[in-house]
């Protein structure tokens, strides 16, 4: 595959230049690709952009760098990887480059190969490193060895022990017959997940388990990885449709996640409630209805511990939609919620850190479909981990109308300067972004001949990459092109036409080459009020995780369940433990009896036929089941639900949950019906422990105005005494 390189001809791709580009302090790495103007499940989807596949990736790109001076350098070409004209065994597509903290190499994912006429082959996004980047350097390519060979490997970026972190389709077991993983909204193929592995001898971790995806992770100066997640915990819209009729996808249960488990004649869901447009299933209930729906930015250690939206932030706080009340014959519910920030946004993509101000992180606030997730930059404030979610707050740096897109045939108002994505702050505060005039969505313009043999594709959107100036009115826009732009001619087979190219390529993802400050890495550990029962128990920190890490299995605290943000008026905020004088209340409305923390994990059991519903399509979507996997915890009572555990009077909890697996749970009354449901998936790791004041615990204040709990967990206590009993600990 390797192609000899002339010095000659690596001197004369150093020397294109741009002397009419913006001045810039350090080299910047960036890829072309074709334009694909379709925008679901391709490469530059908002979701489901991780398949390879030619027709929805396309062949052709490269991975550029653009020196100070203005000249570029194709180092994927130089490197010998590539090639022009017919797209063939030679032929790649690039994406995710990601500096290593020496500025001395890039990580980054690649496709290599095209089809032939009526070839159909399967093709990997594998990762990649390259050095030699200087601009008299010959570049070097080497594969990453151990990665998962069969799966999708991308958004590579470097740890801060030697480690690499990205994201694969690989399932989450390694169980091929649950591959692929689909997600929660279109039953699409999706990402599982966070990896850390370590190439030089093969150890793989799942640090996050996402039902239907995380993407573009990288670790900040803080050491936390900071990462977008899509958090669509609602039940199944297609199964939805088919219990109401119309229209018929084919959704069914599995029995189990087996590769040998029965197809059940039953769609049967039980968290969390049902769809807001969910007429059958709603029949009878004082539900409102739930949908969620949202790409927002979370944050974990680099181990996989201490997963959550970053500083604890939510829809509350962040989100542009309402959060209706949940239940209709409460009048003391609301959809109305108060936050310092005044400026919400319903997605935040690309998160990047900005090297002049740690403490704020720029993004992107754009629509799910039609625009290649490009719209309006966002800047998050007060994002350091000293901050807390009532002083985080939302800057918008180009005007909101380039948050969504334009009608065909409506006038854009003139302050809207097109669309963005792939922001970055440089270290000279230099501002730069992908960028497209275009206000409406993407389409394809393009023709194709009468026995559709030849395709000629045209985007609408032509992503440069260019610098951001500031208006007098405080808004910023495109300004200066980093490129004169960069041409190609190309074709390839997709697999039965030929597809033909010969524009300018779009120009996206840029990373700026330099080296930077590595952080100190991040460790979890137990606060006093924990540790104070583990010491009057007499059981340490060490052993109690050396009996999770050997069983597989994480600790999940909370001080007091009966407390909640104040901002969080949506669900029941007025409760009280069940046998206690335990209660937190925000008014003097309905009082919720709370007993039983009952846990779900998602489970691969929903599958979904073919269109001509007699095939049963490749992959499963969880569920939420009640947690089974787990057999440590101390035994029902009666008349318990399954999988939940006792709430102690103090209002506290412990719970023995499984790890690298996506979690949620709920707050049931006495007669286990659900009061307070979590709203999010999250996931822990063997040996974790995890302590928590209350579920969506209060910010600053509770719903009676008091901080958070401080106590020293009873129901700790009761699980030490339980495992001790039985010889665990």
């Amino acid at each position: 595959m390797i192609k000899k390189i002339s010095g000659l001809s690596l001197l004369l791709l150093s020397q294109l230049s741009n002397p009419s580009a913006a001045a810039i302090s350090y080299p910047i790495a960036f890829v072309t690709q074709v334009p694909i103007p379709q925008d679901f499940c391709t490469l530059n989807s908002t979701f489901c952009n991780h398949q390879a596949g030619i027709d929805i990736t396309g062949r052709g790109g490269d991975l550029w760098i653009r020196y100070p001076d203005g000249s570029l350098k194709n180092l994927t070409e130089a490197a010998g990887y590539g090639q022009t004209g017919l797209q063939g065994n030679q032929a790649i597509q690039v994406r995710d480059p990601a500096v290593h903290w020496n500025g001395k190499k890039i990580i980054f994912s690649m496709a290599v190969g095209a089809p032939t006429h009526y070839q159909v082959k399967t093709y990997y996004w594998q990762l990649y490193e390259m050095t030699g980047l200087g601009k008299n350097d010959i570049p070097v390519i080497s594969k990453v060895p151990n990665q998962p060979a069969t799966y999708n490997n991308v958004s590579p970026t470097y740890g801060t022990d030697g480690r690499i972190i990205f994201v694969s389709d690989r399932p989450r077991n390694g169980l091929a017959h649950l591959y692929p993983q689909l997600d929660e909204y279109e039953e699409a193929p999706s990402v599982t997940g966070l990896w850390s592995l370590k190439p030089s001898t093969g150890s793989l971790i799942m640090l996050t388990h996402a039902p239907s995806g995380d993407f573009n992770p990288f670790v900040d100066s803080y050491g936390r990885v900071i990462f977008t997640r899509w958090d669509h915990l609602q039940q199944d819209q297609q199964a939805a449709s088919d219990r109401n009729g119309t229209p018929h996808y084919g959704t069914f249960n599995y029995s189990n996640e087996s590769a040998a488990a029965a197809v059940l004649n039953s769609r049967k869901e039980v968290f969390p409630e049902p769809l807001k447009y969910d007429a059958v299933a709603l029949a009878g209930t004082h539900l409102t209805g739930h949908s969620f729906n949202h790409f927002f930015p979370w944050q974990v250690n680099e181990d996989g511990t201490d997963l959550e939206v970053i500083n604890h932030i939510g829809r509350h706080e962040l989100g542009g939609s309402y959060v209706d009340a949940v239940f209709t014959d409460d009048p003391a519910l609301s959809y109305l919620t108060s936050s310092f920030n005044q400026n919400k946004i319903s997605n935040f993509f690309q998160i990047k850190q900005d090297p002049t101000n740690a403490n704020a992180y720029i993004g992107i606030n754009a629509p799910e479909f039609g625009t290649h997730a490009s719209g309006q930059i966002v800047r998050l404030i007060n994002g350091a981990p000293s901050h807390n979610a009532d002083q985080m707050s939302i800057d918008y740096i180009t005007d909101k109308s380039t948050s969504s897109f334009t009608s065909d045939g409506e006038t854009p108002p003139p302050q809207n300067s097109g669309h963005y994505r792939d922001p970055a702050v440089l270290s000279d505060g230099t501002f730069i972004a992908a960028h497209t005039f275009e206000t409406r969505q993407d389409r394809n313009e393009g023709t194709t001949t009468a026995n559709y043999s030849d395709t000629y594709p045209q985007s609408r959107y032509s992503f440069r990459l260019r610098t951001l100036k500031q208006q007098d009115n405080g808004v910023w826009t495109a300004d200066q092109p980093l490129t004169n732009g960069i041409y190609k001619d190309i074709s390839y087979y997709s697999p039965d036409s030929l597809t033909h190219y010969s524009e300018a390529l779009w120009e996206l993802q840029p990373v700026e080459v330099k080296p930077r400050l590595k952080p100190a890495r991040r460790v979890s550990s137990m606060e006093a009020p924990e540790l104070q029962v583990l010491q009057q128990e007499g059981v340490t920190e060490a052993s109690l995780r050396q009996y999770l890490k050997g069983k597989g299995l994480a600790l999940a605290i909370m001080r007091n369940v009966t407390q909640r943000d104040d901002s969080d008026i949506q669900q029941p905020f007025n409760l009280a433990v069940q046998g206690s004088t335990t209660q937190t209340t925000g008014n003097n409305g309905k009082l919720y009896t709370v007993a039983h923390f009952q846990a779900f994990q998602a489970d691969q059991i929903r599958g979904i036929r073919s269109y001509d519903s007699a095939t049963i399509r490749p992959g499963r979507r969880v569920l939420a089941q009640p947690l089974h996997s787990v057999t440590a915890n101390p035994p029902l009572a009666g008349g318990a639900p399954k999988g939940s555990v006792k709430i102690a009077v103090d209002g506290s909890v412990a719970m023995l949950l499984p790890t690298r697996r996506a979690l949620s749970w709920q707050l049931t009354d006495p007669q286990g019906n659900f009061v307070v449901r979590e709203r999010n998936w999250l996931s822990l790791q063997p040996g974790e422990i995890r302590t928590c004041p209350a579920c969506h615990a209060a910010n600053t204040k509770d719903q009676s105005g008091q901080t958070t709990a401080t106590n020293s967990p009873e129901a700790l206590r009761e699980l030490l005494v339980f495992l001790k009993a039985n010889g665990s600990l």
